[in-house]
């Protein structure tokens, strides 16, 4: 693999500032009710979808130490196969799955639309359309950079 430039270390400044942005989100979704575990398995579908293996690594050891199951972490990438997910979570991932596959369906189609805004108050929405904007931030970062996964195992 060739060695790339690691984006977020040649402008740590505007790191800093998605870094910050995040955290806005994350404490704004708490304060709207929404539970952590949620977020982080919307990062894991997101980042499946984006192919960054680095930050798929990420949330899948942040999920596990919330007290996800190995199973469900694995299965976010066939959530749609399942029962294992409530109906927050599948409106969050068909949420994710359209926001991240903007560029093949330039819309939210409106069931989606009318799935998330039927589970999430207004704020707790507009907390996951952040949040799913934020990771894919991150999956492009950590993409175009090929950031090596960390070498401890799980």
């Amino acid at each position: 693999m060739t060695q790339r430039i690691q984006i977020s270390a040649t402008l740590p400044a505007a790191y800093k500032g998605l870094v910050a942005l995040h955290d806005t989100i994350e404490k704004a979704a708490a304060d709207a009710g929404l539970d952590q575990s949620l977020f982080e398995l919307v990062k894991i579908r997101a980042s499946q979808l984006n192919g960054c293996a680095f930050c798929l690594d990420m949330h899948s050891r942040d999920a596990l130490k919330l007290g996800e199951t190995a199973q469900r972490v694995v299965m976010v990438a066939t959530w749609w196969e399942t029962e294992l997910y409530t109906e927050k979570e599948r409106a969050a991932f068909a949420l994710t799955d359209a926001v991240t596959k903007l560029s093949e369906h330039q819309e939210v189609p409106d069931q989606v639309y009318e799935q998330a805004t039927a589970v999430f108050t207004e704020e707790q929405y507009s907390a996951v359309i952040w949040a799913i904007a934020v990771i894919n931030a991150f999956n492009r970062l950590g993409v175009t950079s090929k950031k090596l996964l960390p070498k401890e195992p799980w």
